[in-house]
């Protein structure tokens, strides 16, 4: 099943009031604190739905620095059009692969896991990682990203069962006592993005935190959806600057989560 790329591009996660209360109330179910602070601050740059810009704009400008970011990809998305541009192809998640980036999981269809049902997103999640390692790219998938940010008791759970980290959309800092099943990150797209991202990293370089900085797409310019080359290469020289350790999700996952944390599938 592909993605309705129509509905991708204008799609919002539930924002009723019913939706926000499950939200809030999923955070409660289904937990795996952490447990330990990482020696100096940390933080992953990560890609979400992946669109090609990421990968051949944006993994160069992690490279040049010698430090790899966190991709999450939909394969059902792969080489079609849709309101990010193209997606990446088997093809470029090959070289980010290559290249030593970390593959994560985004579901199969990009599915809206408030919603789906827990035989759903286990399909999904199975369909995903299947192709991923068919194609070579991924034998084991280790963290995962939920669409649109949108987050159910089932899809949590059955994201619990597999990754070492399932990363939402609130803001936030991950340090002792947050749920790395429902992990927080900071958007940093658009025009505010920069300024945001900034913030963040402070915030995080005070309390000796790890940060998980997204965004999507990487173009000439900053956009809706997206960043810029130039922003991104200012957001990682500042942390690489203040004493940051650019890690990849999963391993940030291990270093802050209990002992001997691994994904079990």
């Amino acid at each position: 099943m592909k993605a309705d790329l129509q509905a991708l591009g204008v799609y919002r996660a539930d924002s009723s009031l019913k939706g926000k209360l499950r939200r809030r109330l999923a955070r409660l179910v289904h937990r795996r604190p952490a447990v330990r602070r990482p020696d100096r601050p940390m933080v992953t740059f990560a890609f979400d739905d992946t669109p090609t810009s990421a990968v051949q704009r944006g993994g160069p400008i992690l490279e040049r620095r010698g430090v790899r970011g966190a991709y999450y990809f939909c394969a059902g998305l792969a080489g079609e059009d849709g309101h990010l541009g193209r997606y990446a192809t088997r093809e470029d998640m090959q070289r980010a692969a290559d290249a030593g980036h970390e593959i994560g999981c985004h579901t199969y269809s990009h599915l809206d896991c408030g919603q789906a049902s827990g035989a759903m997103v286990a399909d999904d999640l199975e369909r995903n990682a299947a192709l991923l390692s068919d194609w070579g790219v991924a034998q084991r998938l280790q963290t995962f990203a939920y669409p649109y940010g949108d987050v159910g008791f089932a899809a949590k759970q059955q994201a619990a069962e597999r990754f070492v980290l399932s990363r939402a959309l609130q803001h936030g800092l991950i340090e002792p006592g947050v749920d790395l099943n429902q992990a927080p990150a900071v958007g940093v797209d658009g025009w505010d993005g920069e300024a945001i991202a900034s913030a963040w990293l402070a915030k995080a370089a005070r309390r000796r935190a790890w940060v998980i900085l997204f965004t999507h797409g990487v173009e000439d310019k900053v956009t809706q959806f997206g960043t810029s080359a130039d922003v991104l290469g200012r957001l990682v020289d500042k942390a690489l600057t203040m004493g940051f350790e650019v890690v990849g999700a999963a391993e940030g996952a291990q270093r802050v989560g209990p002992l001997g944390l691994r994904a079990a599938r």
